[in-house]
């Protein structure tokens, strides 16, 4: 895999030369970068043409929800930039993932790239059961969270995208198989928006392969010595 270490920071900003700034001052601390929907509709392919120089694997965590052939179009166009790998939203369904999964693999074989891996996302870790009995999902979260990772596995998603707390359970499921990346991450399991955090140590140790963390990181003083610090505990190898 192209990460040699399990923290992935989330430069969540629309800000080009802050975040070019911080992807340079975290070469050697994170394993990876995660560019989100504020920094790609602002910014586009130029904006991760620029951070990808920063010579880190890049996440594109793009969300994609449509129907087949549009999100199949969007992968071919996103996969121009080479992604270490992007997110789908498992909701979409087993048809529209399947798309994705073969458009990845195409374009990277015209490029003689290997595939980046195509994560589906599955319950948002701003959600809780509430939130989810509000739109007519029936069940708890972790509930939710296997359903649609048997979905996306089965339509030959790489991995899922999950909150820290329900790893356990999608490993018991799922086995050591389905990669794992996990936001929710906090020093010390605060909340903000996300309501379904945990440490990174205990993450790690649960089960996760990769974890995402933003503010954290980027609002630190010295966001180098703040992502070293995050992965003081023990370590899973991913």
């Amino acid at each position: 895999m192209p990460f040699d270490n399990p923290l992935i920071c989330a430069l969540d900003s629309s800000d080009l030369d802050e975040t070019v700034a911080l992807a340079r001052g975290l070469s050697g601390s994170v394993g990876g970068l995660k560019l989100g929907l504020q920094f790609l509709h602002g910014r586009g392919p130029a904006g991760v043409r620029a951070v990808a120089d920063a010579g880190l694997p890049l996440f594109l965590d793009v969300k994609l929800h449509d129907i087949p052939n549009t999100v199949a179009g969007a992968v071919r166009s996103l996969c121009v930039s080479g992604p270490a790998m992007f997110t789908v939203m498992a909701q979409g369904g087993a048809t529209m993932m399947r798309a994705a999964v073969a458009a990845a693999a195409d374009a990277a074989g015209s490029a003689g790239d290997a595939p980046p891996w195509v994560l589906a996302v599955t319950v948002l870790t701003s959600l809780d059961g509430d939130d989810l009995a509000a739109t007519g999902v029936a069940g708890t979260v972790e509930d939710q969270v296997l359903r649609l990772a048997d979905l996306a596995l089965g339509a030959g998603c790489s991995g899922l995208v999950c909150s820290p707390l329900e790893i356990e359970a999608v490993r018991r499921r799922f086995g050591a198989g389905p990669r794992l990346v996990v936001p929710g991450i906090r020093p010390e399991a605060a909340r903000d928006d996300q309501k379904r955090t945990m440490t990174p140590a205990d993450a790690l140790a649960a089960g996760a392969d990769l974890l995402v963390v933003g503010r954290p990181i980027t609002g630190a003083a010295d966001p180098r010595a703040a992502a070293r610090g995050l992965l003081s505990g023990p370590k899973r190898a991913a």
